[in-house]
């Protein structure tokens, strides 16, 4: 991506270097842990209701871990991050203008290893998550890392479209989806809300595409390779994807953020699009998703 001499946002806490400890009670890195595809998890319900429920079960504090000096690969990141937030700071406030709305802007945490949020206590393992409670996403940078060597995701565009679907989970919010439809899945079986976890997932997909159109538009950011390598990602965090390389096998009915196929496509959508108005996934059949 081309992102020479573009604003870093200032909606940043940069928590980096603080721990969460927790006082007492019960951990989540087991939970979280127990399920590998929770490592590429990007803010759905499921995850965050996983936060918040253990995270009331003890009380978190954070602690500095003194003198920690950062890499120049992770101050990098670090600015990377910013200049995209920046991005979608101004795409969206555009956009939302057009509908006759004002953008809030959330703000993104970076932290390591564990953080305390509105969502209770996050860690890592968990992958970058977005919290409705507090209107914040949270990111561990290295995150970006075990991208590439984990799934072999790797590129910046690749580490953008990540930011931008966490965003689109606050564009989501602010549009009333997202509260809507945690209150609809909290009414059904877990079959049955993991369903309109996907449609979710798939809606910050497409509104990541609509950030990448605009801000190509805006900025001119998009070079060659870039696309594949959003697209890239996007299939190797396909619900399929990942309990494939867990276990050789997956499982549709526990599936929360989609197939390979499925946020490839949306992804594109907003891609060539730019359109709001055609992310449709609420409205589409199962067999359309």
């Amino acid at each position: 991506m081309k992102l020479s001499g573009r604003r870093e946002s200032t909606n940043v806490d940069d928590r980096r270097g603080m721990t969460a400890a927790k006082a007492g009670g019960v951990g989540i890195v087991g939970v979280i842990i127990a399920l590998l595809m929770t490592f590429m998890s990007k803010g759905s319900l499921d995850l965050t209701d996983i936060i918040s429920n253990v995270g009331q079960m003890g009380n978190v504090t954070e602690q500095a871990e003194g003198g920690r000096e950062f890499t120049e690969e992770e101050q990098e990141l670090a600015k990377f991050s910013k200049q995209i937030l920046a991005g979608t700071e101004d795409v969206w406030a555009q956009e939302f203008k057009k509908i006759g709305r004002t953008y809030e802007p959330p703000k993104m945490v970076l932290y390591t290893g564990s953080v305390q949020t509105g969502c209770g206590n996050g860690q890592s393992s968990m992958g970058p998550f977005y919290c409705s409670a507090d209107q914040c996403l949270y990111i561990d940078l290295s995150f970006f890392t075990s991208m590439k060597q984990q799934l072999g995701a790797d590129g910046d565009f690749a580490y953008a479209y990540v930011i931008a679907h966490e965003v689109g989970h606050h564009v989501e919010y602010l549009l009333g989806t997202l509260g809507k439809v945690h209150q609809q899945m909290a009414k059904l079986n877990s079959t049955e809300a993991n369903k309109l976890s996907v449609r979710l997932e798939l809606l910050a997909d497409f509104y990541a595409g609509v950030w990448a159109y605009h801000d190509n538009e805006m900025f001119g950011s998009i070079e060659d390779g870039d696309l594949e390598e959003a697209i890239r990602c996007a299939q190797v965090i396909g619900d399929n994807y990942l309990q494939e390389k867990a276990r050789g096998y997956s499982q549709p009915e526990t599936f929360t953020h989609g197939t390979s196929k499925q946020r490839m496509k949306w992804l594109k959508l907003g891609l060539q699009t730019g359109d709001i108005t055609k992310g449709t996934t609420f409205q589409c059949s199962d067999a359309e998703l």
